[in-house]
Formats: structure tokens, C-alpha cells, sequence
């Protein structure tokens, strides 16, 4: 089984850290074939790539509500230099104002509702922490934002 979660102590790091510069998490995911569901429902025949849609409509609005925004989404085509068993599908970027932001947003209770969506649809999932330029746009290496 692949990690779909952070680890409390993954939370906690981010949580208590004292730095205050905005931050970018690079989501790199991996779609299952069909979303797997804990409990289907009669329209939870879906695809993983179409329950993570369903999940993504709610985060987009999570995101907006603690001032967090999609720079960038793209399919990946291969893995270029790595394993196998690291090959993602996609990857997006998301801009947070601070480290706080993304903690508040996953303890939204209808955010974390619609995590089921996310939990079927995802085979793998990493997400890296990066420290984000001062605007939420895309930067050139080294321009510091």
C-alpha cells in the first residue's frame, strides 16, 4: 500500500514550525485504475482520476477559503531519471500564504469530508514541502520570489 497521508508527525512538524515565508506543496499523484472505495455508493463506479476530481472541487475551495491557490497542474509522461515504482500521473502545485494556511485547511471538517474522494482515487501520493515565493505565481530558481 502506497502513502496517501501525512503522519502526525508530519502535521505536527508543519504546525509548530515557526517559519513564516509562504510555502508551495508539490503534490506528485498516482491514479488507481477504479476508485476504491471503503463503503461504494451506486455512482462510486468512477475511476481514480475521476474521485480525485470529485476531491479536487472541495480542495479547490478549501484552498481559496485560507488563501491558497493552484499555480500548476500537469500530467507526467515518464519517469525520466528514477524507478519505476516512482512513476506519478500528475503533478500540481499549490501556493499557501504560510505553513498555518495548509494546517487550517485540512482541519476543515467538510474538507476532510470529501478526503474519502482523495483516499479512493490515489494509489500513491507525495506531496513536498517547498518554500514558496511572496506572490503565488510561478519564479524562477534563485529570484527568491
Amino acid at each position: 500500500m502506497g502513502h496517501l497521508d501525512p503522519t502526525d508527525e508530519q502535521i505536527i512538524a508543519l504546525a509548530t514550525s515557526d517559519v513564516a515565508t509562504p510555502i508551495v506543496m508539490l503534490n506528485l499523484n498516482r491514479y488507481r485504475d477504479r476508485a476504491a472505495y471503503e463503503t461504494p455508493g451506486p455512482d462510486d463506479d468512477v475511476s481514480g482520476r475521476e474521485a480525485y476530481q470529485r476531491y479536487g472541487a472541495v480542495a479547490l475551495r478549501a484552498m481559496a477559503e485560507v488563501g491558497g491557490r493552484l499555480l500548476w497542474g500537469l500530467p507526467i509522461e515518464a519517469v525520466a531519471i528514477g524507478c519505476d515504482h516512482e512513476a506519478y500521473d500528475e503533478v500540481l502545485a499549490v501556493w499557501y500564504p504560510n505553513r498555518a494556511a495548509f494546517v487550517e485547511m485540512i482541519g476543515l471538517g467538510w474538507y476532510r469530508d470529501a478526503l474519502v474522494h482523495r483516499n479512493a482515487a490515489l494509489e500513491q501520493a507525495t506531496v513536498l514541502a517547498c518554500t514558496g515565493p511572496l506572490t503565488p505565481e510561478l519564479v524562477t530558481p534563485g529570484d527568491g520570489g
